[in-house]
């Protein structure tokens, strides 16, 4: 008798695997995410998309600009869903300071990279970033595709 394994529910909502190809992370933050009822009951049907979003900082306040969050079709009448709309991100005085100093440098900017359920609240991770030249890209392919190479070789010999 085998026991089948219990799925483990993952807590990730959504990835924006963008943000790896066109920036090197640097340093990674942990902000939580002020949403309106119709934006969490369209996260857990996951009606988000992250490709485009950026965090932009003014006045000491963290914004998320560029999520993409579609209403659901049984939508409130009463709610105006607007999907893209800026929404404000929860941080403390130390991260926003750091995020402020980082941003202020040439070459670095904030994006967001997944949005996840910790409890019954919603984070995003965001993550400070350099921006990556076209030979970076292609050296980030390279590298990509001779991993998987790699993989299939020593599966190849391992089954043998």
């Amino acid at each position: 008798m085998s026991k089948k394994k219990s799925k483990v529910p993952s807590n990730v909502i959504a990835q924006n695997r963008r943000a790896r190809f066109d920036y090197n992370l640097l340093d990674t933050f942990e902000a939580g995410v002020a949403l309106m009822g119709w934006e969490v009951k369209s996260l857990r049907a996951g009606n988000v998309q992250l490709t485009d979003t950026y965090v932009f900082l003014r006045n000491g306040e963290a914004f998320l600009v560029g999520a993409q969050i579609s209403p659901l079709e049984t939508a409130s009448t009463h709610v105006s869903p607007e999907p893209m709309r800026t929404r404000k991100l929860l941080l403390n005085k130390r991260e926003l300071a750091k995020l402020v100093a980082a941003t202020s440098k040439k070459g670095q900017t904030c994006v967001c990279t997944q949005l996840h359920w910790k409890g019954h609240l919603v984070k995003a991770r965001i993550a400070l970033a350099e921006g990556k030249k076209t030979h970076d890209k292609r050296d980030t392919e390279k590298s990509r595709d001779w991993d998987r190479q790699k993989q299939r070789v020593i599966r190849d010999n391992v089954k043998q």
